[in-house]
């Protein structure tokens, strides 16, 4: 076999290779791209770039010079009519060759290898170029006059602003005085007015609070200090006038007695009466310590003669009943 004139040999002889090329050919032009060895796209590139080269020249000899490497007519039409016109604009470089992972088992370098069919950019490059170094350089003299702005203002508001500054202080101390002229004399004639109904107010709660006190403090569970709070004990009374004035203060049952000073039991009374409830405990009594007495009686049949009742029955009092 005669050493090939570009890349390596492929198959067993002159005529393999044309045919393994002309089948690689045929199937990039129908799929416009294929995975194969890298050294199979290598020797594929210069091929794959003569068809291209002749379709775009689009003439019936190019035709026939193509149908003699790609048998498949309906490839042939596809070159000629799909890819041709996309190639018209680019000078060259139809193909691309893209390097991928080895294939498994071999290890074999494999390839993708693809018709670059995207269109041309309209700019060539040397305009792209000078358009970008342009760019460059606006933006490098639009820095240094921004440099130059910042650096100018520092002078200028070290030199100027004394003035200003002291005709804004000025300004703003004439508006403080105006504003508080306005406000002096309405604030004080408000705050007179809001004291003077404060004070009224004031006097009319009080005199409320006196005229309810006594008659609020009469129904609480403790007569003498009730009494005491609407001023009808004195500072030093005795315990027997504080339990005369007690009973003169509040309505008591016959029988009753109101309790001492200091809330203990009268001598010789020992039965506590609740005049909310109507009943009475006797000393002893589940409730007896619990319960704060309104009224004292001697014994319990003062207390159910008074019309009070044995509290939780006469067995929780330890009495008979009648």
């Amino acid at each position: 076999m005669p050493a090939p004139k570009k890349g390596p040999r492929l198959g067993g002889g002159p005529a393999h290779e044309r045919l393994i090329l002309a089948n690689l050919v045929t199937a990039l032009m129908e799929h416009d791209s294929i995975t194969t060895t890298e050294a199979k796209a290598k020797r594929l590139r210069p091929l794959a770039e003569r068809m291209v080269t002749f379709a775009k020249r689009g003439d019936l000899h190019a035709r026939r010079r193509v149908m003699t490497v790609i048998r498949d007519k309906g490839v042939v039409h596809r070159l000629f009519v799909e890819i041709a016109p996309d190639m018209a604009e680019r000078p060259g470089g139809y193909t691309r060759i893209t390097k991928i992972a080895a294939r498994k088992g071999d290890n074999a370098p494999m390839a993708v290898i693809e018709l670059v069919r995207e269109p041309l950019s309209a700019k060539p490059k040397r305009a792209v170029v000078a358009e970008a170094e342009g760019a460059t350089k606006r933006s490098a003299k639009e820095k240094k006059a921004k440099d130059e702005a910042a650096a100018t203002p520092v002078a200028d508001v070290q030199d100027a602003p004394v003035a200003e500054i002291e005709d804004a202080a000025g300004a703003a101390a004439d508006d403080a005085a105006v504003a508080a002229e306005v406000q002096d004399a309405p604030v004080v004639d408000e705050v007179a007015a809001v004291e003077t109904d404060v004070a009224a107010d004031g006097a009319a709660v009080e005199a409320a609070e006196a005229e309810a006190a006594p008659v609020a403090d009469l129904t609480d569970a403790e007569p003498v200090a009730a009494t005491a709070a609407a001023g009808l004990v004195g500072d030093a009374g005795s315990a027997d006038a504080a339990a005369d004035d007690a009973a003169a203060a509040v309505e008591l049952p016959a029988g009753a007695v109101a309790a001492n000073a200091d809330g203990s039991a009268p001598e010789g009374y020992a039965v506590k009466g609740n005049a909310d409830s109507g009943l009475y405990h006797v000393p002893g009594s589940q409730w007896y310590d619990a319960t704060e007495a309104e009224f004292w009686f001697d014994s319990a049949d003062a207390a159910e003669k008074a019309g009070f009742k044995p509290a939780g029955g006469a067995a929780k009092q330890q009495v008979d009943e009648a």
